[in-house]
């Protein structure tokens, strides 16, 4: 039987420590590395970041909307470096925060999370915002295919404070509430001592207390922007994140990306290293 996504996801920290590379080709990136912004250039530069990657990280994370601003040809290209990555062994999350209700976000899910498809990666970030129900159909279809979600729950911008960090009824407030509801669909699907396949997006810079959550079982990963260019290092890890420090995707793009295509491998080669000092792999 193939590996669950959150099991996948365990092994490949495991392997490799926790750096995920962002692949974000910002127009000024692009500029920076000699590249056309357009599709061609977007294409080039997330081949570049694939090969780089492949063999350093065990986790790439492509920005959805850096190929999407170029229409057709930017989806084209990032087809390319999805299966470029995924070829290479890498696992790919697909950062698209999706988020709708019924059919609408089914078909979201099936877009990301069918095999054989155009965009399949291994994981798609959503927004539950809608309510954590309205993802239930991405839910069923990230299980039956072994792929994986990453749930909104703790975002680190401060537009956010005002929604995620409110509280309800039960006094919890919005981001603990998706971490429990989440958590117990994971619960529902995970064999005892399993990483859940149903993981979090929280920010590296979040402070848990004023957010209102803390660790949750079972073990599910986290993905955590925040990382780099945001403010937070490799020492950071274990102190934000505590018991949960094992489950983190620490996600870095523009502070690995900005040294370029030549010096990128060995730029991604000690940041990993930073990481896997800190977490003793």
């Amino acid at each position: 039987m193939s590996q669950t996504f959150g099991e996948r996801v365990r092994s490949a920290l495991q392997a490799r420590g926790p750096l995920c590379v962002g692949i974000d080709p910002h127009a000024a990136l692009l500029a920076a590395w000699g590249l056309t912004d357009d599709a061609q250039g977007v294409r080039d530069f997330g081949l570049r970041t694939v090969e780089a990657a492949a063999g350093r990280v065990g986790i790439v994370k492509p920005q959805v909307s850096f190929f999407e601003r170029f229409g057709s040809r930017g989806i084209a290209a990032l087809e390319d470096v999805l299966a470029a990555a995924r070829a290479a062994g890498l696992i790919v999350i697909a950062d698209a925060k999706r988020g709708d209700i019924g059919s609408t976000m089914d078909d979201y899910a099936r877009a990301w999370l069918t095999p054989g498809s155009p965009l399949e990666a291994d994981a798609l970030t959503v927004n539950p915002f809608l309510g954590v129900g309205a993802l239930d159909g991405a839910f069923a279809l990230a299980t039956d295919h072994a792929k994986g979600l990453f749930v909104l729950a703790a975002t680190s911008n401060p537009e956010a404070e005002g929604l995620q960090r409110s509280t309800g009824s039960t006094g919890a407030t919005v981001s603990a509430s998706v971490i429990t509801e989440v958590s117990a669909r994971n619960a529902a699907l995970s064999q005892t001592g399993e990483w859940g396949s149903f993981g979090f997006v929280i920010g590296a810079t979040v402070d848990w207390k004023q957010a209102g959550i803390e660790a949750f079982m079972p073990s599910a990963p986290i993905l955590a922007p925040g990382f780099g260019a945001q403010g937070a290092t490799p020492s950071d890890l274990r102190s934000r994140f505590g018991a949960m420090a094992e489950a983190v995707i620490a996600s870095e793009s523009r502070s690995i990306l900005s040294a370029g295509p030549a010096d990128l491998p060995e730029a991604i080669t000690a940041r990993a290293a930073e990481y896997l000092e800190v977490t003793g792999v």
